[in-house]
């Protein structure tokens, strides 16, 4: 068994640097829109490579180097919207979607703050310790819902994709994300929350972050992030 969790290890080390991606593109009315324009302009547009440390400001939505905005998608509230993968969420990964309302004009904000709420996650599926398998794997498109009773207003729209097929040391789980920006309208009363920072809402040592996903299986997996908010 150790010598499997070895060569598992290994091959996740060695697929790591031929399967990275980004999520350009925001899907809206069922559209895939164009790339980079309505999604922020991550460092990683051609790079592909992965944020790694939690404690930077490019845990938000990774643009510190190219630090540009995007346009703004207009959404109603209830909505389906989606990002699309450039290529496909190649690892053994989970997935969590936040939102954060713009305090006044979207494209000079940053999204600092205690100000972000999760809506949407695909989890890790476990067997008691039998097997895990990961939903995500291999998808091109994460779909999820605009609740229907969030505020109307300018929101940054933010999907991470943690991938830790090679996690089971502080520093190896992988954070492929993006921003995107939309103007949601035909909101509701709603209040969104628990509300979390990026960075500040994870510390790297998470179960769920900080996980040896082959030796042994882990019997149970805890999705790393906040409360999904539904409305």
């Amino acid at each position: 068994m150790k010598s499997f969790a070895r060569v598992a290890t290994l091959l996740a080390a060695v697929s790591s640097t031929l399967a990275h991606y980004t999520f350009p593109s925001l899907i809206v009315g069922g559209t895939t829109t164009t790339a980079w324009e309505y999604v922020r302009e991550t460092n990683n547009y051609n790079s592909q490579a992965p944020v790694t440390n939690v404690n930077i400001a490019d845990i938000r939505c990774y643009t510190s180097a190219t630090n540009v905005n995007a346009s703004t998608a207009p959404v109603a509230a209830g909505a389906t919207v989606g990002f699309a993968c450039d290529n496909t969420m190649y690892h053994p990964s989970v997935v969590n979607v936040y939102m954060a309302k713009a305090p006044s004009n979207i494209t000079t904000w940053d999204g600092s703050g205690t100000v972000w709420f999760k809506i949407y996650q695909i989890t890790a599926v476990t067997n008691n310790g039998t097997s895990i398998t990961f939903p995500a794997q291999g998808q091109e498109i994460v779909y999820f819902t605009i609740p229907k009773s969030l505020p109307s207003g300018e929101y940054l729209v933010r999907i991470e994709n943690i991938a830790i097929h090679a996690a089971s040391t502080y520093g190896g789980a992988q954070f492929y994300l993006a921003c995107g920006q939309i103007n949601v309208t035909g909101g509701g009363s709603g209040t969104p929350g628990p509300l979390v920072a990026f960075p500040g809402a994870y510390t790297g040592y998470e179960p769920g972050i900080l996980i040896d996903i082959y030796s042994p299986i882990p019997a149970t997996y805890t999705q790393p992030g906040s409360a999904v908010w539904t409305g």
